[in-house]
């Protein structure tokens, strides 16, 4: 079975210019098939703000009202996704940017959950397994954090959350490994000490550890990703430094997730 690399990476790779240029060679030298899935919420963050457009967290997820679905979309489907695709293209890297509308590849729903109203966010139903697998034959792909509902309503969907669809979707057709990419070492027990780095999570020490309040809200979604992922058949869940890919594909930095039966 082929190897297959699902890779997120989140707001502040993106915001350094150095830091994404460096990333992206480490993933441009990966030889095997690869996936992207990018975020970009500082830079939306920081657009909505200078447009006087208020922003909502709830545990670590965006509040999309009609104004931010139209800031988050053209930042992310259009000047980031487009901005890698070039920069990979520079590297000898030939690869495609997508969203879920494009090509139908993902498919969503509006986020009900009792009385909290997320907006124009949109919890995925479908991935298409076979079109995702055409594309990889001859491309690298790159994912913008966009859906589309199948009515002509565009979703923001949280980027960990595609990230694992799409690694849960393929781990039937790959050996899949999900790289969860952002600016810390890993999940650490101190988040002020990347010395900290939590080397292993299981189930069992994930509720320890949220009961002790030693995880974000934000780390929180990551984490039930991860662990949704590595529960449905992907191989090899990690999560660390976007800087330190090569060491995070080797075992060697970062934090691993595993269920009970690996242990």
């Amino acid at each position: 079975m082929d190897k297959l690399f699902v890779i997120k990476i989140g707001g502040n790779i993106i915001d350094d210019e150095a830091g994404l240029t460096s990333f992206l060679k480490d993933f441009s030298s990966i030889k095997e098939k690869k996936i992207l899935v990018h975020g970009g919420g500082k830079l939306a963050t920081r657009l909505a703000s200078q447009m006087g457009i208020e922003q909502q967290l709830i545990d670590g997820r965006r509040i999309t009202d009609a104004e931010t679905l139209k800031i988050v979309t053209m930042v992310y489907a259009g000047y980031i996704n487009k901005n890698i695709v070039a920069q990979l293209q520079c590297l000898g890297c030939n690869a495609i940017g997508l969203t879920g509308a494009d090509g139908n590849t993902i498919t969503a729903h509006k986020r009900i959950k009792g009385e909290i109203d997320y907006g124009f966010a949109g919890d995925i139903d479908t991935v298409d397994i076979s079109f995702i697998s055409s594309l990889l034959k001859g491309s690298d792909l790159v994912f913008a954090p966009i859906t589309h509902d199948k009515k002509g309503q565009l979703l923001n969907t949280n980027a960990d959350t595609i990230a694992q669809e799409l690694a849960t979707a393929m781990s039937g057709h790959y050996e899949v490994v999900l790289i969860y990419g952002f600016e810390k070492a890993g999940v650490l027990m101190d988040a002020e000490n990347d010395e900290t780095v939590i080397p292993e999570i299981d189930p069992g020490y994930y509720i320890e550890l949220k009961s002790a309040r030693v995880i974000s809200a934000g780390m929180i979604p990551k984490l039930d990703n991860a662990f949704s992922a590595i529960n449905k058949g992907v191989k090899k869940v990690v999560i660390g430094k976007a800087g330190n890919l090569p060491l995070l594909i080797d075992g060697k930095s970062g934090t691993a997730i595993t269920n009970s039966e690996q242990l």
